[in-house]
């Protein structure tokens, strides 16, 4: 059996290795969080989110590998993904992936997740002006460069706080909070401009629909974090989580209709992250509806998540990943 080693070992195939790939780890980490949220308001057992968190913890180690090896040997192939209209916006998805790590990390070890934290949001600041200060330079950008995609920038801003907060950095997480918010809003009406107006979203960027659901959902979460209550605006984004959630499920039929591609794990963090903002939502207003929902929606993400992972192994033992575009 070819493993993934030996098939990016080659030349032609490492440098075709994607920074999208650092979606993956979003989705597992997400996965981790909304279990232990489950393990907080259900009671379920913890051990299924410490599974998680190993294999989200892996799961970067091999991506960031793997990257950071790119980096070395082809740094013009990664030159080239910043200059991609598209790519250019997964590359926070890196820094967004120590954040997760680091609320993960946070029930187990507050330093290990001060760590993470500290480089998180690090990395997230330079990332986030880097890619604002792109879309806004000189470079020529098209209607159909513009899609969902383009919120993960947004979305990483909004998940400093629920580590930030806790850490005791509260003017920096409400810095990031309220620069996430910011953009959100910016971009949601671009975003929708061109979904309505210009033509459909290629078929490989049709799963980044699903992304329209993370900056509320995660913004409730990080807003309950940082002001303690489920006020007025908290309840504005988590409806609005919710209407997302509706229209995606409108389109689902018309998703599950595409093949395959690694874009599809763009599916599994919005949802764990509309689950997380239930489960919170739940336990804080005492809901029976909502841990009810948050149980269904956890059920949902843990069959998302099984069914990419195989689709993934099996794209891995077909060679059809790090292929050119």
């Amino acid at each position: 059996m070819t493993t993934v080693s030996d098939e990016l070992a080659e030349q032609g195939r490492l440098v075709h290795f994607p920074v999208t790939f650092f979606a993956v780890v979003m989705g597992l980490s997400g996965f981790t969080l909304a279990l232990h949220a489950a393990h907080q308001t259900l009671g379920l057992p913890a051990w299924p989110a410490d599974a998680a968190l190993a294999v989200a913890t892996g799961a970067f180690a091999v991506i960031a590998g793997f990257y950071l090896l790119k980096l070395l040997r082809h740094p013009q192939a990664v030159v080239a993904e910043w200059k991609h209209p598209v790519r250019l916006a997964f590359f926070p998805a890196i820094s967004i992936s120590l954040l997760l790590l680091s609320v993960c990390a946070l029930p187990h070890s507050r330093s290990a997740a001060h760590v993470l934290w500290l480089l998180g949001t690090g990395t997230q600041g330079i990332l986030a002006f880097a890619v604002i200060s792109s879309w806004i330079s000189h470079r020529s950008f098209q209607h159909p460069h513009l899609n969902p995609a383009w919120f993960i920038p947004a979305v990483g801003n909004v998940i400093v706080p629920i580590s930030g907060a806790t850490l005791g950095y509260a003017e920096t997480s409400w810095f990031f909070f309220s620069m996430g918010i910011l953009f959100w809003l910016v971009l949601l009406t671009l975003v929708m401009n061109r979904l309505i107006f210009h033509d459909p979203l290629p078929e490989r960027l049709q799963p980044t629909l699903v992304i329209l659901i993370a900056p509320p959902a995660v913004g409730f979460v990080a807003y309950l974090r940082l002001s303690g209550s489920t006020d007025h605006f908290a309840h504005f984004l988590l409806q609005v989580a919710y209407v997302f959630a509706i229209i995606v499920l409108i389109q689902l039929p018309k998703l599950l209709r595409l093949p395959f591609a690694m874009s599809f794990w763009a599916l599994s963090f919005p949802v764990a992250a509309l689950t997380i903002a239930t489960f919170r939502y739940g336990a804080v207003a005492d809901s029976q509806a909502h841990q009810h929902l948050g149980s269904g929606l956890l059920l949902l993400l843990g069959g998302i998540i099984a069914l990419l992972g195989m689709r993934t192994i099996l794209a891995i033992i077909r060679g059809e990943i790090c292929r050119p575009e």
